[in-house]
């Protein structure tokens, strides 16, 4: 089966029936997952956290029970914590980093955060009380070794068996990947601030 285009609609009808089929074929032979799944945004293109918060709007549509922790991002206001306040008994949110690790420039104090903020996670993870855990931006914690990656995917296999988690951030360690369940890599192609434009509100925070 090719992808060209079928300009004749008999033609256009019989292909799309066959890929019916063959998509609810592979449907049936799915099966549930025993648990929740690990999905790790990253890549250097925009989009990692806004995606992830994109799933919490899902999960919360749901009703499901959500949490997130924030490795590195300080506590500048941006438009998804606003708007995710205002379901205060379904998202439990912790901001526990102290901003980009350039404006920090003190590697004790990031270790520090970072530890503290997962910490934070693994309760959350293990505790059973959430469907969905979002670690963002914890790939540029391990990227900078703030965290040990086996502490991390030790975190993570022990996480409670309604409880799926996202790891946001760019730079994602091989050992991560190689043990989500998903990977989503964001590639950039064209981003304004190489055009020297700001950052917009609603746009980027």
């Amino acid at each position: 089966m090719t992808d060209t285009p079928d300009h004749d609609a008999g033609a256009h009808k019989v292909r799309m029936q066959a890929v019916q089929r063959a998509q609810r074929e592979k449907t049936r032979e799915a099966r549930d997952p025993e648990r929740g799944l690990v999905l790790v945004h990253t890549g250097n293109g925009k989009g990692k956290s806004s995606s992830a918060f994109g799933v919490i709007a899902r999960a919360l549509g749901w009703g499901q029970r959500v949490g997130v922790v924030q490795f590195i991002k300080g506590s500048w206001k941006t438009g998804e914590r606003a708007f995710f306040a205002r379901f205060p008994d379904e998202l439990v949110w912790h901001t526990m980093g102290e901003g980009f690790t350039w404006d920090t420039q003190d590697r004790d104090r990031d270790v520090a955060a970072a530890t503290q903020a997962l910490a934070r996670a693994e309760a959350m993870i293990t505790g059973g009380d959430f469907d969905l855990v979002v670690l963002d931006e914890i790939n540029i914690a391990l990227r900078y070794d703030y965290l040990d990656i086996a502490r991390v995917l030790d975190v993570l296999d022990r996480r409670a068996a309604r409880t799926g988690v996202i790891l946001t951030g760019r730079d994602a360690r091989p050992e991560l990947m190689d043990y989500a369940d998903l990977v989503s890599e964001m590639r950039e192609v064209k981003h304004p601030f190489a055009a020297g434009i700001r950052a917009q509100r609603g746009i980027d925070f």
